[in-house]
């Protein structure tokens, strides 16, 4: 009888911070369990060095920002079987995505004193934009938990849970007071999905929405009660115009309260 195989699993990288991966080397004794489980064939941040190695999954980080970037995802999604995009920047273009409203050629030029030489698309897009996904992991980062139930969940045979609920209902599930009822601070929390265990309500500021729109985002009734608590139509722009600034609820969001200020 032959030995059963392990599912192959690449980690891959791109445009990021690395927050995401290190959610992995976060899991401690959990990560050396998991890799008895899986075959590690490419994870640069915790040695395996195969970027065009076959993979049962694929986990990838980061957002599609250069020329280069582009032709990778294609051949990684040519060598996997699943490909699961993790964080904000992977699931919509991330911080490096407040670019793609701005000339990126005029910030280059005004930084650098070869401009030319600095090879950049001219947007920052989800990786959802070139190849299809499979799954996407919400978060900036994700969590160490979130990543051990996703690879649990395919190990076990069934489709990971995505959890689109909101960071409200983490928020009454902890007991934590409302920032924007009890101390009149306004909160992205109303519109943006569960998975932070309320991180910034429970230390009594507002949610800044950085793991992206919960599911049904009512992010007009959200922008109306901001104006009723003081911001400006291009304050509350920024506020959706943040870390999932891409993210389609979060960008008409932001379209709209910059067409109320240039009325």
């Amino acid at each position: 009888m032959g030995v059963p195989t392990r599912p192959r699993v690449a980690v891959h990288k791109f445009s990021s911070c690395d927050g995401c991966q290190l959610a992995f080397l976060n899991l401690g004794e959990d990560l050396l369990a998991l890799a008895e489980r899986v075959e590690l064939v490419h994870f640069a941040e915790a040695g395996p060095l195969d970027p065009d190695a076959e993979a049962d999954v694929a986990f990838v980080e980061g957002s599609v920002s250069t020329p280069a970037d582009l032709e990778r995802i294609q051949r990684i999604r040519r060598h996997s079987r699943m490909l699961i995009a993790i964080g904000a920047c992977a699931t919509a273009g991330g911080i490096q995505a407040l670019r793609n409203g701005a000339d990126g050629a005029q910030w280059a030029a005004q930084i650098y004193s070869h401009p030319a030489a600095v090879a950049s698309l001219e947007r920052s897009t989800p990786i959802s934009s070139h190849v299809a996904v499979d799954f996407e992991l919400w978060g900036c980062p994700v969590s160490g938990p979130q990543i051990l139930a996703v690879v649990n969940s395919l190990l076990l045979g069934v489709a990971p849970r995505d959890d689109a609920d909101k960071v409200c209902s983490e928020c009454k599930r902890r007991n934590f007071a409302c920032v924007m009822v009890s101390r009149g601070i306004p909160c992205m929390g109303p519109v943006t999905r569960a998975g932070c265990g309320a991180l910034c309500p429970g230390l009594g500021r507002d949610c800044y929405g950085c793991y992206g729109p919960a599911e049904n985002a009512n992010t007009d009734a959200l922008a109306a009660q901001f104006g009723r608590q003081g911001l400006d139509p291009s304050a509350i722009a920024r506020r959706f115009r943040s870390i999932n600034s891409q993210a389609p609820a979060f960008l008409a969001a932001a379209d709209k309260a910059r067409m109320q200020r240039d009325e």
